[in-house]
């Protein structure tokens, strides 16, 4: 165990355990599709935390390629479609 490890435990009731962490990377493991679907339980946690960002990196992709089309058919909708697509998305 390092050294900055065992400070921690000792620092405080805030610290995060083991135990606690183990709890969030099962947590996180069933949220991402890329390892979901696997058929082993057994990943790492660093390869966890790796596609946790990677998916992350992909739904902002998503996001910003979804707000340029809704851009582009707002911006080529009549007024009262585009009111409408705005209301709607407000709600």
């Amino acid at each position: 165990m390092s050294s900055r490890r065992s400070r921690s435990r000792q620092s405080g009731a805030s610290r995060i355990t083991d135990d606690q962490i183990n709890d969030l990377v099962s947590k996180l493991q069933q949220l991402l599709p890329e390892i979901r679907d696997r058929r082993s339980d057994k990943v790492s946690s660093a390869r966890v935390l790796q596609e946790t960002c990677n998916y992350i990196r992909s739904l902002h992709r998503e996001v910003d390629d979804l707000s340029e089309r809704l851009s582009e058919l707002l911006a080529t909708s009549d007024t009262n479609q585009a009111a409408i697509i705005r209301s709607l998305l407000m709600q």
